[in-house]
């Protein structure tokens, strides 16, 4: 697959998450249903080990048949992919990318160091190995507000005086207001930025260029639906996003905080709920995950107050010129 351009990493992308056993490991087969299905639903493009994939638990093996499989599906079907090669131990990002370039994705991920917070000028040294390392291959930097160093406006303008944010592909950020979005575009128009799933609509009117969506983990069809409603009706698509995120804030983010479950916990809760794949919600020890009986509950919520994510019409991806079979699955019930 040829590497993708700026202006090509935009819209609903859909993450794979990790599918484990009782035992620990790794359903390889769960895992290929999965891909099938977001390859079949048609989304912008699929990643792989962000933070839903476990990308910081798994070994050298593990990591390499993940993306293989990745990139066979995807190449097959001329689907757009990426491969995300973060880790928290720099040395092995940079072994991750190098065994990633063989895949051929049209994009991979990074974050930065994440053991102790970098300086600027460690920053500086990390990403200009990564990107000397990627080649051609477009890089996009993953710094969630969750990460040891999460950069500022002012940090982005000490790589761009360094010729390295004109390097980066992408942005995979929490974003900011519209004030935030124009200082960043000053700096590269044409950066590609993702934000949170949940934000997508308002993200997309002040600038942002899609989401590696949490959204697509509740029902994958439809958060490509609500992208392409982002392009013909903003004010629908705003107003669900006000529905998505006063269903989160109500239900979703309560737990997070009470329990300390963690973000990938909640992804993996939301496919659960979403009712369209058998990945499950148990995590890789020693993280925990949601009960299946939670998400059941949580699925009656989601269905009062979003209920596009469940309609069939909407599932079934009938809403475009052609049909995509629905595969939908009961194990949530």
């Amino acid at each position: 697959m040829q590497p993708l351009q700026k202006t090509d990493i935009r819209g609903n992308w859909a993450t794979l998450l990790l599918p484990v056993t009782e035992n620990d490991v790794i359903d390889f087969s769960k895992l290929e249903e999965q891909l099938d299905f977001l390859v079949e639903t048609d989304v912008n493009g699929i990643y792989s080990n962000g933070t839903a994939g476990e990308f910081f638990n798994q070994t050298p093996e593990e990591f390499d048949r993940i993306n293989a499989m990745l990139a066979s599906k995807c190449q097959k079907a001329g689907m757009p992919f990426q491969i995300g090669c973060s880790h928290p131990d720099p040395m092995e990002t940079c072994r991750r990318i190098q065994r990633a370039l063989t895949l051929e994705p049209g994009a991979i991920q990074v974050i930065l160091p994440d053991w102790a917070p970098p300086s600027m000028a460690e920053v500086q040294l990390y990403l200009e190995r990564v990107l000397d390392l990627a080649g051609k291959l477009p890089v996009v930097l993953y710094n969630p507000p969750h990460a040891k160093k999460c950069l500022t406006i002012e940090d982005y303008g000490a790589l761009h005086a360094a010729g390295l944010l004109n390097r980066l592909a992408g942005l995979k950020v929490i974003g900011g207001d519209a004030a935030w979005f124009d200082k960043i575009r000053q700096l590269d128009p044409m950066l590609s930025i993702f934000i949170p799933g949940h934000h997508l609509a308002s993200g997309i009117q002040k600038g942002a260029s899609g989401a590696y969506s949490n959204m697509a983990c509740l029902h994958p069809a439809v958060a490509q639906y609500w992208y392409e409603m982002t392009r013909t009706d903003m004010t629908g698509a705003l107003e669900l996003e006000g529905r998505i995120r006063n269903w989160i804030g109500t239900y979703i983010e309560p737990l997070l905080k009470a329990n300390r479950f963690s973000n990938m916990a909640a992804d993996k809760m939301l496919a659960a709920i979403g009712g369209w794949s058998d990945t499950g919600t148990a995590l890789r020890w020693p993280y925990i995950g949601f009960d299946r009986a939670m998400a059941c509950r949580l699925r009656e919520t989601a269905e009062a107050i979003i209920p596009e994510f469940f309609d069939a019409h909407l599932r079934a991806g009938k809403w475009k010129n052609k049909s995509i079979k629905a595969k939908e699955t009961t194990h949530d019930s």
